[in-house]
């Protein structure tokens, strides 16, 4: 690779005697790609495993498996359907690391394109919420649709500043994934325009933007919390140096992160300070299969704060009623949540989280249209339920023709009446309406695939 001379020389003066190691790496590795299963979806993980033979697991990722883009694509079914996410592997290092219960409260800070709000908000329960906030306005609308086609319920997307969400939310969110804006080094390979606009002056003014980000995140910690902080580069001034200014200035200590034993430590040295590294982690790419990562991981040492600002915020809504009258005629399952109506645009909002005020691009679940007293459900409320919650559905295998003409906007034959979902091996992929033997065709038109 045609690397920048200061950053070889840096690199030389990091590894010392691993220096050539690391270099023959970036030149011969192949490029390490990935896939994550959807955990929040039963069954998902057979479903692949049988379809793909000889998946290799990620060693710090038990959802996650080394792949080839030219043998599973993005149009292929499954992942239309939400069961898998392409992520590189040492990616998926960060939200291994944090101790997410089912229940908590979790802040995506910096979540675009949506690869660790997905896995993280995979974890969580019916209780459990997450925050997805990105503060550019087009990648937060591509996080948006990698929430939705994930089947996320209690996932809220928004598009704040650190600053304006750390006002909003004081003492808020037991869990904090801070996968800081960076350099980008350990994404040379992958990215070559990363390589060309490096300088040592960019990693530094890097650094002084992920202190301010996570001097905004310590705002919105609870008592005891954890954030997670990491970054896809190599340089002490985004990593270490960064830890070091946390210990420094805030009531938070670095604790060992969990499923990151097989990776390197962090090197105290290159903190530039007194304070311990040893519990940060790095992922090299002549050290391990992945492009490059290091993670850190905060545990809030201030006393628990009060859960009085997670309140019930529920109003009427006339909407709820047609959803409902939908639900009992063709669900299995009553959802539970706040129902909220911004247009014609009905959304269930988790409970005990106020977004008054906030721009919010997904205010919870979709679940569909309402107009001229009629509810049209949304392909969001598709890929939330799992096959059993419908009760009219239309299975195809993968090789299926009728799936392909599904996907494409056709229409298919169908025996069922109503509304129908489309699914495949029992994972709803969209929805139909049926009427007099056809299924007329609702798959969304900006993710159908052409015919061949």
């Amino acid at each position: 690779m045609d690397l920048p001379e200061k950053f070889k020389l840096r690199m030389k003066d990091m590894l010392k005697d691993e220096y050539d190691a690391f270099m023959r790496s970036m030149d011969e590795t192949p490029i390490f790609t990935g896939i994550r299963v959807n955990a929040s979806k039963k069954g998902a993980a057979d479903a692949i495993s049988a379809l793909f033979a000889d998946l290799k697991s990620v060693p710090w990722c038990a959802d996650g498996y080394y792949a080839d883009k030219s043998v599973i694509s993005g149009s292929h079914p499954y992942h239309i359907a939400g069961l898998f996410y392409f992520q590189e592997p040492s990616a998926m290092s960060t939200v291994s690391a944090l101790p997410i219960n089912g229940d908590d409260y979790v802040l995506d800070l910096c979540a675009a394109p949506g690869g660790k709000a997905t896995q993280a908000g995979a974890r969580l329960g019916k209780d459990g919420i997450l925050v997805a906030n990105e503060i550019v306005k087009n990648r937060a609308a591509v996080l948006s649709s990698n929430v939705e086609r994930f089947g996320l319920k209690n996932a809220i997307v928004t598009n704040e500043t650190p600053q304006r969400l750390a006002e909003k939310y004081p003492h808020f969110f037991d869990k904090i994934i801070v996968d800081a804006p960076c350099s980008g080094e350990g994404m040379f390979r992958k990215e070559p325009q990363a390589a060309d606009e490096w300088s040592t002056e960019h990693t530094i003014s890097c650094g002084e933007r992920q202190k301010h980000i996570l001097d905004c995140a310590v705002k919105m910690l609870r008592g005891g919390g954890y954030i997670v902080y990491s970054t896809c580069t190599f340089a002490p001034e985004e990593n270490e140096q960064v830890c070091a200014y946390m210990l420094e200035n805030h009531n938070v200590e670095l604790v060992k992160p969990q499923n990151l034993d097989m990776v390197s430590e962090g090197v105290t040295e290159w903190s530039r300070s007194n304070y311990d590294m040893k519990n940060t982690r790095r992922i090299f790419p002549h050290k391990n299969d992945g492009e490059g990562h290091f993670v850190a991981l905060f545990r809030s040492l201030d006393d628990a704060a009060a859960k009085d600002t997670r309140k019930n915020t529920a109003v009427p809504c006339e909407g709820e009623k047609l959803y409902r009258e939908f639900e009992r005629k063709f669900l299995n399952v009553t959802l539970d949540g706040e129902f909220c109506l911004f247009g014609e645009n009905l959304y269930l909002k988790p409970r005990g989280i106020d977004i008054d005020k906030i721009k919010t691009l997904r205010a919870g679940l979709h679940l569909g249209i309402c107009r001229k007293n009629r509810f049209e459900p949304s392909h969001a409320l598709a890929l939330a339920l799992s096959g059993t919650d419908i009760k009219n559905t239309i299975d195809f295998k993968v090789s299926d023709s009728d799936l392909k003409k599904y996907l494409s906007g056709e229409t298919i034959e169908c025996t069922e009446n109503g509304w129908c979902a489309v699914t495949i091996n029992g994972f709803p992929i969209g929805w139909g309406k049926a009427s007099g033997g056809i299924l007329k065709n609702r798959f969304p038109k900006y993710a159908r695939i052409k015919s061949t």
